[in-house]
């Protein structure tokens, strides 16, 4: 997973927010884009909102958009989005398409700010109908080496914001870089130990960490990268023939999704669908309190779910 609406770099943030960054007010607050008050930053997708609470900290003021369990694919702002976003210094998205209403948003709020696109440096990941999917597969944190890129994007914006704090903020960087690489190496070592790995999803969302785990993907009962697109008779046959040929014994739902779908075609395929509490995470994540909550315990959950229901197998 805009005042102006164009996708900044770390050098076009920085140039236009020179002016705009300086010491600490005297109420304690750092001085930021707003002019002597904390950074009002305003973040869109559940993922991209932990990574920038993680660097900002308690040097920023964030509003995020989209709810725990809430679908950004077909995700309607509501006017309180507008004002959060009209009123912010800084606007952190995904990208790569995910957020597809958030144009007309920005739009709407008079948004004159700086935008971060958190894909950027990126490689990103196509799929098989370029024209469905233009921009290629939005689900880029899936990959914790990409979560590195993303967050290094956030941190490069705020400290070019916010000059004062920028120590603070590429501290936070480095601390949260040494456990995505920590996470990184736990994830592999799971999987690795894996004889069975064949994967079906609810949909398209988890190509960035099947491609670095090297999982066999057999393929999604939704086969796009997003939810809301159709799903035709024969998707559902040719997804249950697949699972049939291959010997796949389990269909993982997601936790933004009803399982209802994946749950019949199970039943046509006579394997088991994971879901409910282990229902994978895969467009959001969780609320407080549970497996999801944060990036790093999503990714955990997700493999410790994959892991124990493909070993079981």
């Amino acid at each position: 997973m805009r005042r102006l609406l164009i996708v900044l770099g770390a050098a076009s943030v920085a140039a236009l927010l020179a002016g705009c960054g300086g010491s600490s007010s005297g109420d304690g607050s750092s001085a930021g884009a707003s002019g002597g008050k904390t950074l009002e930053v305003v973040a869109t997708t559940t993922q991209v909102q932990d990574f920038t609470r993680v660097i900002g900290g308690d040097k920023i003021k964030l509003t995020g958009i989209l709810k725990p369990n809430v679908d950004p694919h077909d995700y309607e702002p509501s006017p309180a989005d507008v004002d959060a976003i009209a009123k912010a210094d800084i606007l952190v998205k995904n990208g790569v398409g995910m957020e597809k209403w958030l144009d007309d948003t920005v739009s709407s709020a008079g948004f004159n700010g700086a935008t971060v696109d958190t894909s950027k440096g990126v490689p990103i990941r196509q799929g098989s109908d370029a024209k469905e999917e233009p921009a290629g597969d939005p689900h880029i944190w899936q990959n914790p080496e990409n979560a590195k890129l993303m967050v290094a994007n956030i941190e490069q914006a705020l400290a070019s914001a916010d000059p004062a704090n920028a120590a603070f903020f590429k501290a936070n960087l480095d601390a949260y870089d040494a456990k995505l690489d920590a996470l990184d190496t736990e994830v592999a070592g799971q999987i690795d130990s894996l004889a069975n790995q064949k994967l079906v999803t609810n949909h398209d969302a988890f190509g960035y960490y099947i491609d670095r785990y090297h999982l066999d993907f057999v393929g999604s009962i939704i086969p796009s990268f997003d939810t809301s697109a159709e799903l035709s008779a024969k998707d559902v046959a040719d997804i249950v023939a697949k699972i049939k040929a291959t010997s796949v014994k389990a269909i993982f739902s997601e936790s933004s999704l009803p399982p209802k779908t994946a749950e019949t075609i199970a039943g046509e395929a006579h394997v088991k669908v994971v879901e409910g509490e282990n229902a994978l995470y895969g467009d959001t994540l969780g609320p407080a309190g549970s497996e999801g909550a944060t990036y790093l315990q999503m990714i955990e959950h997700n493999t410790r779910t994959i892991v124990s229901n493909l070993a079981s197998t």
